[in-house]
């Protein structure tokens, strides 16, 4: 049991010491009351782990024409993780202006150690959001589900008839994997759980996904 405890707090205190150097508050969970959702498809602010993208999007499969988008971007976690990868842009859509806002001051304090030089945070709600056809990389940390999801997955879908291309889904949680999965146009690359590639071991999941079809 006591291994079991230190195991959790560990990855915690190394992310508190971790958001302590980079001046930046992404860690305090909010529930959805307390951001005003009042539609159950929107859930609660619980950032990843800090190292989320890592796993399911090494540095070094990320080139200067790709974009990233992290849709419902929160306190801004990812989008700085995904500013420290050679992406041409990074694109954060977030529906709450308080988180937003908590966004916005953690990138102003870190754009100069950023690799990304174009960091774009908007507020938007995904169920009128166009994704971007230049967007070859989408993360999401189970922002939403049912048909919020659903208005989200139409929107990539039509990118991808607009511009057929090669792009990637980082899903961490996914909890709509099937839906996902009904759409026909994308295939499981990667699994990750509790420190092991294909489902081994216990805990939150982070899914990989690419198109199926030829690379544009």
């Amino acid at each position: 049991m006591l291994r079991r405890i230190k195991g959790r707090l560990r990855p915690l205190v190394a992310g508190l010491a971790f958001e302590r150097r980079l001046g930046v508050e992404t860690a305090r969970p909010i529930d959805r009351e307390e951001l005003g959702y009042t539609d159950e498809s929107c859930v609660c602010y619980e950032p990843a782990e800090w190292r989320t993208l890592q796993r399911g999007l090494p540095k070094r499969s990320v080139g200067p024409r790709d974009v990233f988008v992290d849709l419902g971007c929160g306190m801004g976690r990812m989008v700085l993780r995904a500013g420290e990868y050679p992406f041409s842009k990074v694109i954060g859509v977030e529906l709450s202006h308080e988180l937003l806002a908590i966004a916005q001051r953690n990138v102003a304090r870190n754009r100069s150690r950023l690799r990304c030089h174009d960091v774009q945070l908007t507020q938007a709600d995904v169920t009128s959001y166009e994704l971007p056809d230049e967007v070859t990389v989408v993360f999401m940390n189970n922002p939403f589900t049912g048909e919020v999801f659903q208005a989200a997955l139409g929107s990539l879908e039509r990118s991808l008839e607009r511009r057929p291309r090669y792009l990637r889904i980082v899903y961490r949680h996914p909890v709509e994997h099937e839906r996902l999965m009904a759409t026909g146009r994308v295939r499981v690359v990667g699994e990750w759980q509790k420190g092991s590639w294909r489902g081994r071991g216990q805990g939150v999941m982070i899914r990989s996904y690419e198109t199926v079809g030829p690379r544009g």
